[in-house]
């Protein structure tokens, strides 16, 4: 997908705005893969992420030894989904979340690719810089295609992979 023009943040609206705080203030995500040895298995586990630098997408850094790493290698479409933090007290059934449709792709080291997906995930994450020289370790970036919205009691909605060019935009410019 392409870059989509900058808007001020005035103009845009307010679930494109509430999606990208949410994706600007967590930094995990729960991951939804096919099982490798039984595709009709569902498998779920949590990645910290970061929002790639330019484009519709996310990236992790996972170990080859993690089952997910052999799911997406398997079966790449996938599924993330980012929630907002659960509050000490009060109703939890609205809280802010996004659940994105996503292709896996593993950039080859040191290519082109992977260093863009190596500088996003260290600029949220520069404590991880030593696990990045592990050998089992490996960038995967998660291309969105959608996501389904849930803004709070009342206010979901399908996200198409459109307009998620400007979301991912105001999530990386802070806006």
């Amino acid at each position: 997908m392409t870059e989509a023009p900058a808007l001020p943040p005035e103009h845009l609206p307010r679930l494109h705005r509430a999606l990208a705080a949410l994706l600007r203030s967590q930094r995990v995500a729960a991951l939804g893969t096919l099982d490798a040895q039984d595709a009709a298995q569902p498998f779920v586990s949590m990645v910290p992420f970061a929002l790639l630098s330019a484009g519709e997408g996310f990236v992790i850094h996972i170990s080859a030894l993690a089952p997910h790493t052999a799911n997406l290698q398997q079966a790449p479409r996938a599924a993330l989904m980012v929630m907002a933090s659960e509050p000490a007290e009060g109703p939890v059934h609205a809280l802010a979340r996004a659940s994105f449709d996503v292709h896996a792709h593993t950039p080859e080291p040191h290519s082109p690719a992977w260093q863009a997906a190596r500088e996003a995930y260290l600029t949220r994450f520069p404590e991880a810089e030593p696990m990045t020289q592990l050998p089992d370790f490996r960038f995967v970036t998660l291309s969105a295609t959608r996501a389904r919205q849930v803004a709070g009691f009342g206010a979901a909605r399908t996200v198409p992979g459109e307009e998620l060019a400007l979301i991912f935009a105001a999530a990386r410019a802070g806006a």
